[in-house]
């Protein structure tokens, strides 16, 4: 495993998203299943773990503080705030007492005294940023957080929130058929020297080649009301899957392994954190730490599945109004 930068801190180049074990596709796997992965993840040298407050509504948390129990010092452990769970709907919450308080019940379902990487999950449009984000300073100055980070936010907001407090990390959907980050919040993060966690580096499966059809997505899996997995887009996106299949086998190496190797490739403060609930595909995903492409095949690799070649927004319209991430115009995703 290589190292890269997180603030002042050094993790393993491609860490563990840890919401599919407790959120977001339909039935979670069993706990047991889901400490056998991250257990294999520190077998391996998985160094990064990322968690939520909302995931399972703090089901997720729970899971990492008793699988990392009397291992807690391995790892970079990183949750957010800001959109939990509350009387079992999603709630975007950013007042400043919510935030101080969402800390302290994080510490005790991670069952730790300080998160690595605190992420404001979304930005509260009804609160100002600078209030949400004075909490969040709050936490660090009394030792419980060593690091902030922002979630799903623009160049701009970036910027913004920057010039409020110290930001390690942004974490955005960024993958070959997400290029959001590239409308300016890569060149933003080069210039202020934060990380970029790319959080879905596999397209939600789809870059891994593992969707055959999505009308079998379990209830409750939220790829149902994403438009690339619905029709028309699903036909169209199908075909680029086949022709990285292609690309995959002339390299040697999987569909996953391959989308990860480019995304490591496009800049060395960017950081993927792929999730997973199979330890098979767990060891497929680190394999793409050792898959060396070249200009070549990166190039390739690029022309093939990009802005202009996916067919269909990546999310709903009512969940792009609660984002702030720049987006494509309409005509250059499909």
């Amino acid at each position: 495993m290589n190292f890269r930068s997180i603030g002042p801190s050094r993790v393993g180049e491609i860490g563990l998203g840890c919401m599919p074990m407790s959120h977001a596709y339909g039935v979670p796997p069993p706990p047991r299943v889901a400490r056998e992965v991250i257990d294999r993840a520190l077998d391996l040298g998985v160094t990064h773990l990322d968690t939520a407050a909302l995931y399972g509504f703090g089901a997720n948390e729970q899971l990492l503080g008793e699988a990392l129990a009397g291992r807690r010092h391995r790892v970079y452990l990183a949750t957010k705030c800001g959109k939990t769970g509350v009387a079992g709907k999603r709630v975007i919450d950013g007042r400043p007492e919510t935030i101080r308080r969402s800390c302290h019940e994080s510490l005790e379902r991670l069952r730790t005294d300080v998160i690595d990487l605190w992420y404001l999950h979304r930005w509260d449009k009804h609160v100002p940023l600078e209030d949400s984000l004075g909490a969040m300073a709050d936490m660090v100055r009394a030792g419980h957080v060593r690091s902030i980070g922002l979630s799903e936010v623009s160049a701009a907001t970036l910027k913004r929130a920057h010039a409020a407090h110290p930001v390690a990390a942004v974490q955005n959907e960024y993958s070959l058929w997400s290029r959001n980050p590239e409308l300016g919040l890569l060149a933003a993060c080069r210039e202020l020297g934060v990380a970029l966690v790319a959080f879905s580096p596999l397209g939600r499966g789809f870059l891994a080649d593992a969707i055959e059809d999505p009308a079998q997505f379990a209830t409750g899996d939220i790829r149902r009301n994403m438009p690339r997995f619905q029709p028309p887009h699903f036909a169209t996106n199908r075909s680029l899957a086949a022709a990285l299949r292609a690309l995959a086998v002339g390299a040697g190496c999987t569909p996953a392994q391959l989308a990860l190797a480019w995304l490591l490739r496009t800049a060395p403060f960017v950081l993927p954190i792929p999730g997973t609930t199979s330890v098979a595909h767990l060891e497929e995903n680190l394999g793409a730490a050792s898959v060396d492409i070249d200009a070549t095949l990166a190039a390739r690799v690029d022309a093939l599945i990009n802005a202009s070649t996916v067919s269909g927004p990546r999310y709903s319209a009512d969940t792009l109004a609660e984002i702030d991430t720049e987006e494509f115009p309409p005509a250059s995703v499909g």
